[in-house]
């Protein structure tokens, strides 16, 4: 657990945050590793894609996508995000169905569900980098 200011800081956790920006912060970080992991699992489990694991990669993505990328790392993690949904689309590994049945089909599905679960973080940044471009100024860099 956090440990506490000891100021009294109500509230705050050690460096000035607040307990529920913490909080969010870790659920974010643990959503990261898990949506990874289950879309690892699920792909290699089904054979098609399932509504409720999609909507658990869905929450996961929505919380990476708001606590996890700063604004430093919009870009990258854009066009990253971009390259994974392109090939979660696109099933290009059901060519090694030939090597060993069915490896290829689940492949694919771990892709896909990858980019379930990066698509809606993405959509998260690509508005935050619309809302910067938008800014009056000269300096565009995202401060997120």
């Amino acid at each position: 657990m956090a440990t506490h200011e000891s100021d009294g800081g109500g509230g705050r956790v050690k460096g000035g945050m607040d307990q529920m920006q913490w909080l969010a912060s870790v659920a974010a970080a643990i959503s990261f590793i898990a949506g990874y992991v289950l879309s690892v699992i699920a792909g290699i489990a089904n054979d098609d894609i399932s509504g409720s694991v999609s909507l658990a990669l869905v929450i996961m993505g929505l919380l990476v996508g708001l606590f996890n990328i700063t604004g430093k790392e919009i870009i990258p993690y854009l066009v990253a995000a971009i390259a994974l949904v392109l090939v979660g689309t696109a099933d290009p590994f059901t060519t090694l169905n030939d090597v060993a049945g069915g490896f290829g089909d689940h492949l694919n599905l771990i892709v896909s569900y990858m980019a379930i679960f990066t698509a809606p973080a993405a959509v998260i940044q690509a508005i935050k980098a619309g809302i910067i471009l938008a800014r009056p100024g000269d300096d565009h860099q995202a401060k997120a």
